[in-house]
């Protein structure tokens, strides 16, 4: 019987049973298509790294014999629709039977489900044989609980799958180091270049230009730095280990103004397009652990594990829980447009000056950048949540929408109504300030929250409880912060509100 079967832009995973075997009568297909690149605008070097990884999975396919049709995006037989094109390859071909594995994005879901109900042929889907759970597995897992906490998801996890466990106890005697992670770099211990590889792109930067795809962000090299194959990738997990791994935990939510990548893996971009498992990472992870546990603490360990195991499976878990109807959720009604600035980096707020260009230039931010810098303000501005998710699927190399949509809509802007995060992840300079060096070179006075020198950040924080006291004065975690809110006199308050609103109604003056 002869067979088509899709593989999708994130689904480039080379040890997947369907590559145990050749056969003649399977056909592979791989698309770049329109369809993807434009359904949101993306940063250059995110579509420059998915069809370079594209490109280069298919080219080692056919060295391993298998059958491989592939539509770069200049391709004339290209209609740059995913039905138009597997019809067309069916048809072509004479294929009796089409195959895919289930995406990870439910508008993908759904549009392969009305395809194959379309079809006249025989259809089927399998799996991707890349996360630790099931799409139900968290549903199942929460089923009957008020409160969906990742913590509680992260131990299970720890006990089904034996990792960092003693018996039936956390290894170390507890299970979270978070206290542990918060540490603010300064200057010391030294950081290390991070691994870049130099994957040639000059051809797939001329297909792009050529095809006039809009783009955001820079890209002025001809090679493309994080890793595009297993090997590479299994190069950057072995860089991590023996290099980084030592002080990631420790300074995994710091902030500086000179470091980009901190002591943090660059794995997200290959470990999201399945180009290397979580299984391979944690394993290589933990024997490298093992047999140097006299010079790295299990804190460093256990603050990596829990990012792959505990939140990108929760995430991947409550984003097929709550979708479809979690992408319109927008609990605290917040309706302003997302700055100009976003898209330029000009501002005279360092913390994000530095931050919104990193992510311009390196289509790269750490999770405290994302979550405690322009997603601090963003929800203090109030922005509506649609144009933060644009703003963030866009921006980052390593987003899909099943881990950015609950980090961005969930997490960081608290519009699903604490579904996933127990309060809104806000706060004023001060946070910044502990965690960072920002402040000490900016235009802004962090300690100020009155007057022009004030910083942004602090006139935003208090009228973004005062506007919102009605949806969360109840919330428990917020009642000492709405206690020091209540000490204000009206004057003070008054004037902060003033401030903020003058931050929120023009922006770019700031």
């Amino acid at each position: 019987m002869k067979t088509l079967r899709l593989i999708l832009g994130d689904q480039l995973n080379q040890n997947h049973s369907w590559f145990s075997t050749t056969n003649d009568d399977v056909l592979y297909c791989m698309f770049e298509m329109r369809q993807e690149t434009d359904y949101v605008k993306h940063h250059i070097q995110k579509v420059v790294g998915f069809f370079a990884a594209m490109r280069e999975f298919s080219r080692q396919l056919e060295e391993k014999k298998h059958k491989v049709i592939y539509f770069n995006i200049l391709d004339s037989n290209n209609l740059h629709d995913l039905e138009k094109n597997i019809k067309f390859l069916i048809e072509k071909n004479a294929i009796e039977h089409f195959e895919y594995q289930a995406p990870d994005e439910y508008r993908l879901d759904e549009q392969l489900k009305s395809i194959c109900q379309d079809l006249s042929i025989r259809s089927s889907s399998c799996d991707t044989e890349h996360f630790l759970t099931s799409r139900e597995e968290l549903t199942d897992f929460f089923e009957g609980k008020k409160q969906l906490l990742m913590e509680r998801f992260y131990r299970y996890m720890r006990k089904k799958h034996h990792i960092l466990m003693a018996g039936e106890q956390p290894e170390g005697g507890i299970w979270n180091y978070d206290h542990n992670n918060r540490k603010k770099w300064k200057g010391s211990p030294e950081i290390p270049d991070y691994k870049a590889f130099k994957n040639d792109v000059k051809q797939i930067c001329r297909d792009i230009s050529s095809s006039n795809i809009a783009t955001i962000g820079h890209f002025d090299s001809t090679y493309f730095e994080y890793p595009i194959t297993l090997k590479q990738a299994q190069q950057q997990l072995a860089y991590f280990c023996t290099t980084l791994l030592q002080h990631f935990g420790d300074y995994q939510d710091a902030l500086h103004t000179e470091e980009v990548y901190l002591f943090h893996s660059r794995l997200s971009f290959a470990m999201n397009l399945k180009i290397i498992s979580p299984k391979e990472i944690i394993t290589s992870v933990l024997e490298h652990y093992r047999k140097n546990m006299e010079s790295i603490d299990i804190a460093q360990v256990e603050g990596f594990i829990r990012q792959v195991i505990g939140w990108r499976e929760y995430m991947r878990g409550m984003y097929w829980k709550e979708m479809p109807s979690y992408k319109a959720l927008n609990v605290l009604e917040n309706h302003e447009a997302i700055p100009d600035f976003f898209w330029t980096g000009e501002t005279k707020m360092n913390c994000l000056q530095k931050t919104i260009n990193n992510s311009l230039d390196h289509a790269y931010a750490h999770h405290i950048q994302r979550l405690m810098i322009t997603g601090n303000y963003l929800l203090l501005t109030q922005t509506h949540p649609d144009a933060v998710d644009d703003w963030y699927l866009g921006i980052y190399i390593d987003a899909i929408q099943w881990v950015q949509l609950p980090n961005t809509r969930g997490m960081s802007q608290y519009a699903d109504g604490g579904k996933i995060a127990t309060k809104p992840y806000v706060s004023s300079g001060s946070y910044i300030n502990k965690m960072s060096n920002y402040c000490g070179s900016c235009h802004y006075n962090v300690k100020e929250k009155i007057g022009p020198k004030a910083c942004p950040f602090n006139s935003l924080y208090w009228n973004f409880l005062d506007d919102k006291k009605p949806k969360l004065f109840t919330n428990q975690r917020m009642r000492m912060m709405y206690s020091v809110l209540n000490k204000f006199s009206a004057e003070d308050l008054h004037k902060m509100k003033l401030r903020a609103a003058e931050i929120i109604t023009n922006p770019e003056r700031f």
